[in-house]
């Protein structure tokens, strides 16, 4: 019997996946919570194989409530529950403790299937979560080389200085920021700050 914990904020959300699992014998649903404080406390007296996690919370994100949760209860796996497909979002998940990732629109059988991997010790990513994954490697590596001297005229960009301010705390006149400016804009394809940040933090620049 793989005993099994849901922490969600909607409770349609919870109910759904007690119906999902509610006529299958191999799992029990011991407890839900809809705050991180609520999981917290539950895990104080009680404890559960696997939980299944939202990453929007009401007092703490998912993502800290994980590292929580990996660090007090090793041995819990934690299944990763979310709307969002996105790259950061899986990323940040699976490098704070998760064990897997499932959307909330997955099927019944996904989510008995992500339930029992994660509980056997392996990782699990539905399609999509693998997919973003994949995407963002291969962006990654496409990426065009930054020098170092750029990355650090990236990273004061990002910090909100100005070309005066990066010249004077990198010791490099103003005339050779603006030119990494340039050579930023070019390399990464951007006509402007907005755009160099978005791409920046859209791959992993920052």
């Amino acid at each position: 019997m793989i005993k099994v914990y849901i922490v969600d904020d909607h409770s349609v959300v919870i109910e759904g996946i007690k119906s999902v699992l509610q006529n299958e014998v191999t799992f029990e649903v011991v407890g839900f919570a809809t705050s991180a404080e609520k999981c917290l406390q539950f895990f104080e007296n009680h404890a559960a194989d696997v939980i299944l996690m939202d990453i929007n919370l009401p007092d703490l994100d998912g993502i800290e409530l994980c590292k929580i949760m990996t660090q007090n209860h090793p041995k819990t796996k934690i299944l990763a529950l979310s709307t969002f497909d996105q790259e950061t979002y899986i990323k940040k998940m699976m490098e704070s403790g998760a064990h897997g990732y499932l959307l909330k629109n997955s099927s019944k059988q996904e989510i008995i299937e992500a339930i029992k991997t994660v509980y056997s010790g392996e990782t699990y990513l539905c399609f999509d979560a693998g997919r973003s994954l994949k995407q963002a490697n291969e962006n990654q590596n496409n990426l065009p080389h930054l020098t170092k001297r750029e990355k650090e005229v990236l990273q004061n960009i990002s910090e909100g200085l100005t070309n005066l301010q990066i010249s004077e705390k990198l010791f490099i006149s103003i005339d050779t920021v603006d030119s990494h400016r340039k050579n930023l804009y070019s390399k990464l394809n951007v006509k402007n700050t907005a755009m160099l940040l978005k791409y920046a933090l859209e791959n992993n620049l920052l």
